[in-house]
């Protein structure tokens, strides 16, 4: 049998000799392994019996080693096995691997032909999840199958180089990786090998960068004539040039064009890219974002300016923003842009920024043109607006944005109204750390007075975007019918994406209110309207409120991993991840992993900062106090509920107490503050009065029964708890409804009569099961153990431990499923009722009966797998 491996040059073939060389199912087989090119045809076969050859480089083969090759094929022995490998490409242009002679195979020698492909999507993921684990991103991937081409050997040589850097791998440090050594040897040994007059095609296809027709590579390149035809010929003879499957030219690997422009001096590249623009500026329609990029490298600063302002409204009119914001990037960066230009052409930078995700780059840019006193005033009004909302977006700095924000206001107030509103807009958000309420509806006001003064279509719907979310945000019952007069169906670019935007700011602000599947419905169409619309930062804002939902609603089944991948994917913009991380914290918090849930809560410094919007920050207090008191350390609950009240009381949207206030009032109770429990309240109380807000109105319950439980009144706290159970039920939010039934059933025991007792035994039976469907170790946990304490005499196990053999016991694997989410001893002990010493003992024989050295590795806090 002889099988014939084709590929190009790094595309495997010698891995895959090797591999077949250490195949074990043919280890008693002699295998001889061979590469061309050395001059030797010895090849070293043994005098008979069965035979492996590999073979290596066959297009490499001299006379001697293709003629003892060809004596083995055509008079095979017995037993014979041959695998050879070769490139296409350089088999001096007739195809054929031994030569142009044809050769004679003998009717038994089965001859078959076999393809090493380029790797796809999912081979290149693998190969960078080997190499660089999870700091490689979905946009690294694809940038190194672009860059690569799919050739494994460039692959795995970028990924050498990538392997050393620190952080998270993007698109970018890929590009920052230039081309590996193997790659340039063998690009640059093949153009040298061309006649000189020859190599000016494969120059053209490097400047060109793209797939290209005989008579536009021969244009850029220059040549016409005979001589053109012949440089194409011995181009593609000499492998400098493949064709792809439309019959187009191209070079061999997509980095290859780096490579050959970096070697050609600099006024031979000028020239090149000058022919080129000339070129694509024939064709129809016009690629705009080609010219920019031969015109900047011709010289042509004129007209490269005027391909830009032509690529980038192009860019935005279809709604790929984060192209239009890399390309003004890197033009308002260059000396070279005359005045006039920046003016026209960082406005456009600064609104395509504003939908699309974070770049410290525009923000620089921004920063220094709207201190260019030279600019108009309503210019710098504008770029200061998109600047503002930059700042308090994508980068979370909101004290700055603010600023910007009203200073832009101002400037914008004579000459563009519409713009004015905008600016005023966006400070009538009272999701802002800074800020009242009466505040944020006093900017209200003068927006909406602003954009009806305008006259602009388009004003008018950012600032009803931002009015729904206002009502919204505070439970006005009149939000719904506000939000049905946004226009959804425009096909105004400008005007969709403020419509996206107020829907994906309704679906978030429904989340924090308790409107859970309306929410879901307003989610779904704003994502779809953002993805429409080119709405990117919306987008990742309604992926964060997903997550928030799938919190509240339960939905905890791969939640962590969802929430993790979310976290990396916007690790540079803290606003946008705080969502997950949040989930993140009272998830670990619910598992009894409380180091991880304080690493979670504190990320970034983003737990309860000045850049944390408010709702976030009540409900991030509100399990850092929750967490406190876990540990008994009620001072420091106490301090946390002093000092996050104080921010809500500030803030006056009291519908975003419902994550707090329970918790808050707890720890005020337990610190002995019996008065400022009581105000708070009444606080709250008379804050959600009238309010759509049904989780609201449930935490209310929930706060009064914490309240009344903490002075002994058993049968007033449990008539609030089993309010709360049914309502938090009923808009389906299970974790918290589970909390109070729990403690509607620590009231019953507490009250203690045969029925209270019996009826709140069966009520912890049930929570601690929808503990452990939930995923909540730490709730399930306790539940039991409470159980156990309540458990009467007669019913308990009998006297003498029974064997379970080498498994573990129900007790030992309950402590053990604690011990793993890295809690102490103490903690599990108080948690479980037991004395320090029998946790000790319990963790000590699971440990020892799973064969696990660390406490940590004993069982899956989750699942309680070994």
């Amino acid at each position: 049998m002889l099988v014939l491996v084709e590929g190009c040059a790094g595309a495997g073939k010698s891995h895959l000799l090797g591999r077949l060389a250490h195949l074990p199912e043919i280890a008693e087989v002699p295998r001889v392994r061979w590469t061309c090119g050395n001059g030797d045809a010895s090849l070293g076969l043994p005098d008979d019996g069965p035979v492996l050859l590999l073979v290596d480089d066959l297009h490499r083969a001299g006379a001697a080693e293709s003629d003892r090759l060809r004596k083995v094929l055509e008079e095979p022995r017995p037993g014979l096995a041959a695998v050879m490998a070769y490139r296409p490409e350089e088999t001096a242009g007739t195809g054929l691997p031994l030569g142009s002679m044809p050769m004679r195979y003998p009717a038994e020698l089965a001859v078959l032909r076999h393809r090493v492909e380029a790797w796809d999507v999912q081979q290149v993921a693998e190969a960078v999840a080997e190499a660089i684990g999870e700091r490689g991103t979905p946009e690294a991937v694809a940038r190194l199958l672009e860059r690569s081409g799919g050739v494994a050997q460039v692959v795995v040589d970028l990924l050498t180089v990538l392997r050393d850097t620190d952080g998270r791998c993007t698109g970018a440090e890929v590009d920052s990786a230039g081309a590996p050594v193997r790659l340039t040897e063998l690009v640059l040994s093949r153009t040298e090998k061309l006649r000189e007059e020859h190599r000016a095609v494969v120059w053209a296809a490097a400047v060109l960068d793209e797939a290209a027709s005989g008579p536009e590579l021969l244009a850029v390149a220059g040549l016409s004539g005979q001589a053109s035809r012949a440089a194409l010929a011995a181009a593609m003879t000499g492998a400098a040039l493949v064709a792809d499957s439309e019959g187009r030219y191209v070079l061999p690997v997509p980095l290859a064009a780096l490579i050959v422009r970096d070697s050609l001096p600099w006024s031979v590249r000028q020239e090149l890219h000058g022919r080129a623009a000339r070129m694509i500026a024939q064709r129809q329609p016009v690629d705009w974002a080609a010219l920019v990029r031969h015109y900047r490298n011709a010289g042509q600063v004129r007209r490269w300016v005027r391909a830009v302002e032509r690529a980038a409204q192009a860019a935005t009119e279809t709604g790929r923003h984060q192209e239009a914001v890399t390309l003004l990037e890197h033009t308002l960066a260059s000396p070279l842009v005359p005045h006039g230009a920046r003016s026209r052409l960082a406005p456009i930078l600064a609104r395509s920024a504003v939908v699309g995700l974070r770049s410290d780059q525009t923000v620089k840019v921004l920063s220094q043109l709207v201190e260019d006193d030279s600019l108009p005033v309503a210019v710098r009004g504008e770029l200061r607006l998109d600047l503002g909302l930059l700042l308090n977006n994508q980068l979370g700095r909101t004290d700055l944005g603010w600023r910007e924000l009203e200073r832009a206001a101002e400037e914008l107030r004579e000459e563009r109204a519409d713009l004015a509103a905008r600016a005023m807009a966006a400070l009538a958000m009272p999701q802002w750390p800074r800020g009242s309420i009466d505040q944020h509806l006093s900017w209200l006001r003068h927006a909406e007075e602003a954009a009806t003064a305008s006259g602009i279509e388009a004003a008018r719907v950012a600032v009803a975007g931002n009015r729904v979310s206002l009502a919204m945000c505070c439970g006005d019952p009149q939000a719904w019918r506000m939000l049905e007069q946004l226009p959804t169906g425009s096909a105004d670019p400008e005007v969709a994406q403020h419509a996206a935007r107020g829907l994906c700011n309704a679906a978030d602000a429904a989340v924090w209110l308790g409107h859970y599947a309306r929410a879901a419905d307003l989610l779904a169409e704003g994502l779809a309207l953002s993805a429409s619309s080119g709405a990117a930062y919306v987008g990742r804002t309604g992926l964060g409120t997903q997550l928030l939902l799938e919190w509240n609603t339960g939905c905890w089944s791969g939640l962590d991993a969802r929430c993790e991948a979310f976290v990396m994917e916007t690790s540079d913009m803290p606003v946008l991840s705080a969502d997950a991380r949040m989930v993140l914290g009272l998830h670990a918090l619910a598992q009894g992993a409380w180091g991880r849930s304080v690493e979670w809560f504190e990320a970034d410094a983003a737990a309860v900062t000045a850049c944390t919007a408010a709702p976030l920050a009540a409900a991030t207090s509100g399990g850092l106090i929750r967490l406190a008191l876990a540990r008994q350390d009620v001072t420091a609950a106490a301090a946390e509920a002093e000092r996050a009240w104080e921010r809500l009381s500030a803030k006056g949207v009291w519908v975003w107490a419902a994550d707090l206030a329970p918790w808050a009032v707890e720890a005020m109770t337990r610190a002995g503050e019996v008065a400022k429990a009581e105000a708070m309240t009444a606080a709250y109380t008379a804050g959600i009065e009238g309010k759509d807000s049904p989780v609201a109105s449930a935490a209310l319950e929930w706060t009064r029964a914490v309240l009344a439980e903490s002075k002994g009144n058993w049968e007033e706290a449990l008539l609030h708890y089993r309010r709360a159970a049914a309502a938090f039920g009923h808009m389906r939010r299970p974790y918290s409804r589970t909390m109070t039934a729990e403690a509607a059933a620590r009231c019953e025991l507490a009250i203690g009569n045969d029925e209270a007792m019996a009826q709140g035994l069966a009520e912890l039976a049930v929570c601690a099961q929808t503990y452990t469907e939930l995923g909540a170790a730490w709730d399930a946990a306790r539940t039991r153990a409470e159980l156990r304490a309540h458990q009467p005499v007669d019913e308990r196990r009998p006297r003498g431990r029974p064997s379970y053999g080498d498994q573990l016991s129900p007790r030992e694997h309950e402590v053990a499923e604690l011990a793993a989410t890295g809690l102490t001893n103490r903690e599990i002990a108080d948690i479980l009722h037991l004395s320090h010493r029998t946790v000790e003992q319990h963790i000590a024989r699971a440990m020892q009966k799973v064969g696990k050295a660390s406490r940590t590795a004993l069982v899956d806090p989750i699942t309680g797998n070994k």
